[in-house]
């Protein structure tokens, strides 16, 4: 636990706060998925930070649509062809123990140093159901993101590159890079969420207490449009309300909310209080 007052002193310990609300969904007995390192993950960290967080938020259920879709989105993008998954800032996800891959699947995670030593030992006794391999990296330092790109892509002819809860907390010209960077023959497929300037300013200041070292940074107001305008195509969006009143997450609150309000999350607007994922192809 951090003995500076701050339970978030970094990006990376948002991945606690996401564990342990998939460690909170695995529980139901209607559960979407079934995570059963989320909360070990977690750690008391990770609860303390949920403790914390505003009782509006605390259900998380934005992150457990988000770990839904991608879920699926990466089963069908394999069924598809997809040879190889890159998990960028992977934190502690832990989706190649968790899911129905196939054995000689290749899947790599990329993360700093610190954050992938405690997973790996967090998770020494277990056993991945692919082929996966863990790669220290510092993303924001173009050679060294550049050079991971040229040997985890070497192979691939059809990837998926992930950045699940990663981008809302670049600014705009890392996205750019970024970008830039992904967009490689190799990669069939960028999946991303991000979220609109009305939810950013909104949980900024909510969370004032805890995202002090983490703020949300990057809200595009034309949402995936802005990737469209990288030369990005956004093969299909959803609105992460949308999708966690599909699978019956929403907080009765909003739901109504859900009926008044559709932004398109390609042009959405400055004012919406939305977040959604997407997977772009070029």
């Amino acid at each position: 636990m951090p003995d500076d007052g701050h339970l978030i002193t970094h990006v990376s310990d948002t991945a606690r706060w996401t564990a342990l609300h998939r460690a909170t969904e695995s529980a139901r007995h209607d559960a979407l998925f079934n995570d059963p390192f989320a909360e070990r993950l977690a750690g008391e960290q990770g609860r303390a930070i949920v403790a914390k967080a505003p009782r509006a938020t605390r259900n998380g259920w934005w992150l457990i649509a988000r770990t839904k879709i991608i879920d699926d989105t990466i089963v069908e993008a394999i069924a598809d062809g997809c040879d190889r998954v890159l998990n960028l800032a992977a934190g502690l996800d832990t989706r190649p123990y968790r899911l129905d891959l196939p054995a000689d699947f290749s899947w790599i995670e990329a993360d700093l140093p610190g954050v992938l030593a405690e997973k790996a030992q967090l998770l020494s006794g277990e056993t991945p159901r692919c082929r996966l391999t863990r790669t220290d990296v510092d993303l924001a330092d173009p050679g060294a993101r550049d050079a991971f790109f040229d040997e985890a892509l070497d192979g691939a002819t059809k990837a998926l590159v992930l950045t699940e809860g990663l981008v809302m907390y670049l600014e705009d010209r890392d996205v750019d890079a970024l970008s830039q960077a992904i967009k490689r023959p190799e990669v069939a497929w960028w999946m991303l969420d991000i979220v609109g300037p009305g939810l950013q300013k909104m949980m900024n200041k909510r969370m004032v207490g805890l995202f002090e070292n983490a703020p949300w940074t990057f809200a595009p107001e034309n949402g995936f449009g802005y990737f469209e305008d990288l030369g990005w195509r956004t093969a299909e969006a959803e609105s992460l309300m949308t999708a966690a009143q599909r699978f019956h997450r929403l907080p009765p609150m909003l739901r109504l909310y859900t009926r008044l309000s559709k932004p398109d999350p390609r042009r959405p607007g400055a004012r919406e209080r939305w977040n959604a994922v997407a997977r772009l192809t070029h």
